[in-house]
């Protein structure tokens, strides 16, 4: 996949399929949209996600709100499902004030050479966010391209919004993520050398220091899955500041795996969070500590066979 960053001076050669978002979280709504896009491919149109840099709500309060999906795992998920070319298109006060008209006549017709654009219907573009699908709409015709408006997913009769699935996740509540997204909740990393506690108690875990943007769900211990290179391993997860070890106050995601023994620092990994087993709590002694976590082993390993 070609990745176009820091440059609102672009050029694509090849007529594209285009799909314009935020795809904070990629959940089902944003896959069936990203269907559209790529079943273009199949008469002779390139995919393209164009999204924005920082995004729209970030540079006009001035912070950001920590994110479902980071940009790294944006571009790996992006990748995966066989995106041609991702646009990260640099937003600033100067691009942001850019009339509608004037976006889909440069950039979709010009500088990405659109022949079919798949939007939402709550889309909307340009200086003060004027541009929105209706427009697109009326301005197929004069530029040459096909327009697709696609209509909200729903669950449970709620549409299924970025904001819907952050609300369910910083409830914990993983098994509606899951259903919400299409798959469970993950964190992805670098295995990093912990404070190797779990090895001295005998129940060895391997270590991630998720990216700062990143939105952790409640700190506590969760059932989940692991993605080591092609194989995929069960295991339990917490997610937070160990308190009864240490005073650190970054939050790591530490994780036993069942029936593993390989040594892996380096390597990335996808942490899945398949559902909350308990909150994190700091325990008079390390001794209660290690009981504790046998405990949440076991009832793992129950979990697993269940499922």
């Amino acid at each position: 996949m070609r990745i176009i960053e820091r440059d609102a001076k672009f050029q694509l050669e090849k007529p594209s399929a285009v799909a314009i978002g935020k795809f904070d979280g990629i959940h089902r709504g944003h896959h069936s949209l990203l269907g559209h896009v790529l079943e273009q491919k199949e008469k002779g149109l390139q995919a393209v996600v164009f999204t924005f840099d920082p995004s729209p709500a970030a540079l006009f309060s001035g912070t950001s709100l920590p994110e479902l999906t980071t940009k790294r795992e944006k571009r790996a998920l992006f990748g995966e499902m066989g995106i041609d070319v991702l646009i990260e298109f640099p937003l600033s006060f100067e691009t942001a004030a850019t009339e509608p008209e004037a976006f889909i006549e440069k950039v979709l017709a010009g500088q990405m050479k659109t022949a079919y654009i798949a939007a939402g219907e709550d889309l909307s573009f340009g200086k003060m966010g004027k541009g929105d699908a209706a427009l697109l709409r009326n301005m197929a015709k004069e530029f040459g391209y096909q327009t697709q408006i696609i209509k909200k997913v729903c669950l449970d009769g709620v549409e299924i919004s970025s904001s819907y699935v952050r609300e369910v996740i910083k409830k914990g509540d993983m098994e509606k993520a899951e259903r919400l997204i299409g798959e469970a909740y993950s964190v992805s990393g670098i295995v990093a050398h912990g404070k190797k506690l779990g090895r001295t108690l005998g129940m060895p875990t391997v270590n991630l220091l998720p990216e700062k943007e990143k939105l952790l769900p409640p700190y506590g211990v969760y059932f989940s899955e692991v993605s080591v290179g092609e194989r995929i391993y069960k295991g339990i997860t917490n997610i937070g500041c160990k308190p009864t070890v240490n005073d650190e106050k970054q939050a790591g995601v530490e994780t036993y795996l069942y029936d593993f023994a390989q040594d892996i620092y380096g390597r990335e990994i996808t942490v899945r969070l398949l559902s909350f087993h308990r909150p994190e709590k700091k325990f008079e002694s390390v001794e209660v500590l290690k009981r504790q976590m046998a405990s949440d082993i076991a009832m793992g390993r129950y979990y697993v066979h269940r499922k």
